[in-house]
C-alpha cells in the first residue's frame, strides 16, 4: 500500500518533516501543561500533602452513609497514602471526617467523596440526597462542611431494584 504523500521523494520528505514537527509540538504542549498544572496545584488543599504544613484551620464532622437504604461503613485511614496525609481524612471507621489546612477553606462533602474515590458515577443523583443536621440540603454534594455538624448521605445506586421496597402481599383482614 502506498500512503498519501509517500510516493514522491519530495512529498515524502515534506510529510515526514510535518509529522515530526507536529509530534514535537504535541509533546511540548503536554509537558508544558503538566508543569504548569503542577505549579498551580502546590497550594490546592485537595491535592497536596499536609505533613509538613502548619495547619491552623481544623474541623471535624460526622458523616452517616446509606447506599440503597443500607448503612455503609466509611473506612478508616482515608486520606493517608504512601506517607502522605491529605487535608481530608478519617482516622477510624466511626464516620468522623477531619479537615485541615493552613487557612480557612470551603471544604465540601463532595471533596471528601472525591478524595475517597467514592463511585458517584454509579449513583442515581436525582434519587440521592444529603441531609445536614436533620434538614435536606439544596446543595447536595456541594454542601459546605461545618465544624461539629452531622451529615447523612443517602445514595441510590443506578442498579437498585425499587420493587424490593414495595410490599405486594394482600392486606390482612
Amino acid at each position: 500500500m502506498n500512503w498519501p504523500g509517500m510516493g514522491d521523494p519530495t512529498k515524502r520528505k515534506k510529510t515526514l518533516k510535518f509529522l515530526g514537527m507536529t509530534a514535537i509540538i504535541a509533546i511540548s504542549v503536554g509537558v508544558g501543561s503538566s508543569l504548569i498544572q503542577g505549579q498551580m496545584n502546590l497550594d490546592n488543599p485537595l491535592k497536596v500533602c499536609i505533613n509538613d504544613r502548619d495547619t491552623k484551620y481544623e474541623i471535624s464532622v460526622k458523616l452517616e452513609l446509606y447506599i440503597d437504604k443500607q448503612r455503609a461503613e466509611i473506612p478508616a485511614n482515608i486520606g493517608f497514602e504512601d506517607g502522605c496525609q491529605r487535608s481530608l481524612y478519617t482516622l477510624n471507621d466511626d464516620g468522623i471526617i477531619y479537615a485541615e489546612w493552613t487557612e480557612e477553606y470551603p471544604f465540601e462533602i463532595g471533596h471528601f467523596l472525591w478524595s475517597w474515590e467514592f463511585p458517584m458515577r454509579d449513583m442515581e443523583q436525582s434519587k440521592s440526597k444529603i441531609i445536614v443536621n436533620g434538614k435536606e440540603s439544596p446543595h447536595f454534594i456541594n454542601e459546605l462542611l461545618v465544624d461539629g455538624y452531622t451529615y447523612r448521605a443517602e445514595f441510590t445506586s443506578k442498579d437498585y431494584d425499587t420493587s424490593k421496597d414495595a410490599d405486594f402481599m394482600p392486606p390482612e383482614i
